[in-house]
């Protein structure tokens, strides 16, 4: 007796072709998405020395959304021109990406006006008069001085070469509220003992002292010098003063810092110390 296959062999033909038409359906579909991504992804131009407008213009036509993200000085840059962006020229992005760029403010004309001693308020209107503009702003508990008065600034009045048209501000603040940062001291020349200890009464941390070989100094070299003040932007975030500052070259004297006399110290923020051998 024969069985009949026919049936069996047509139901296995037809499963092949379609299965066929499936794959050649999933490959016009890869093909499709590919063309489709493909055709969405510019590549970033080169803007740098281009005025905002033509930056603008040029992204404009690719799809791409320019940002201006900051704004510098600059001597080799005129001013209204671009400094630098990111992507870089020639990066592969897709259509709307936003393009960061920095602008240039020509080379430094304004001076920067002294604000330490007046109020905040006051402060940000002296320094927006000369086309400049209060920064960072950090504050120290005062039992001594007026809440919103300005006890130092970074960069200092009449800096030059300064890099952005922000001025950052410690301003004195209520006794009972925590300082949320400091400015750094010139501890350059102190004893490693006494840096340590002063640090440790207003609050910043440092980690373990690195040391360095100097040659020993003569006698008639030491001596005592003042370090900054809280006026000048150089001292600490702190209504005391540090003690008074031996030459450097001193062993066990203080050699270097980070970061630098006047930078700002957020609370938590570790101090690194070089220190004479």
């Amino acid at each position: 007796m024969r069985v009949r296959l026919r049936p069996i062999q047509n139901f296995f033909q037809g499963a092949m072709v379609l299965m066929a038409l499936v794959l050649v359906a999933l490959a016009a579909a890869i093909t499709t998405m590919q063309f489709a991504i493909h055709g969405a992804e510019v590549r970033v131009p080169a803007l740098k020395d281009m005025t905002v407008a033509e930056a603008r213009s040029q992204t404009s036509g690719l799809g791409l959304n320019l940002e201006v993200d900051n704004r510098y000085y600059s001597s080799d840059v005129a001013a209204g021109h671009i400094l630098s962006q990111s992507p870089v020229p020639g990066a592969v992005v897709r259509r709307e990406w936003r393009v960061r760029v920095a602008e240039s403010l020509g080379p430094q004309k304004v001076e920067v006006p002294n604000v330490v001693g007046s109020q905040e308020r006051s402060a940000a209107l002296n320094l927006r008069r000369v086309g400049l503009e209060a920064g960072m702003v950090a504050e120290l508990p005062s039992a001594k001085i007026e809440a919103g008065t300005v006890l130092a600034q970074d960069p200092p009045a009449k800096a030059q070469g300064i890099e952005k048209p922000s001025i950052n501000l410690l301003v004195a603040a209520t006794d009972d509220s925590p300082p949320d940062g400091f400015v750094m001291p010139d501890l350059t020349g102190l004893p490693i003992v006494t840096a340590q200890s002063f640090l440790t009464r207003v609050g910043i941390k440092f980690g373990e002292p690195k040391y360095q070989d100097v040659p020993i100094p003569q006698v008639s070299s030491a001596g005592y010098a003042p370090i900054g003040s809280p006026t000048t932007g150089a001292a600490v975030a702190s209504a005391d003063a540090p003690p008074m500052a031996k030459p450097s070259a001193v062993p066990g004297a203080v050699l270097a810092q980070s970061p630098p006399a006047g930078y700002r110290v957020d609370v938590g923020a570790m101090v690194s110390l070089t220190v004479a051998k």
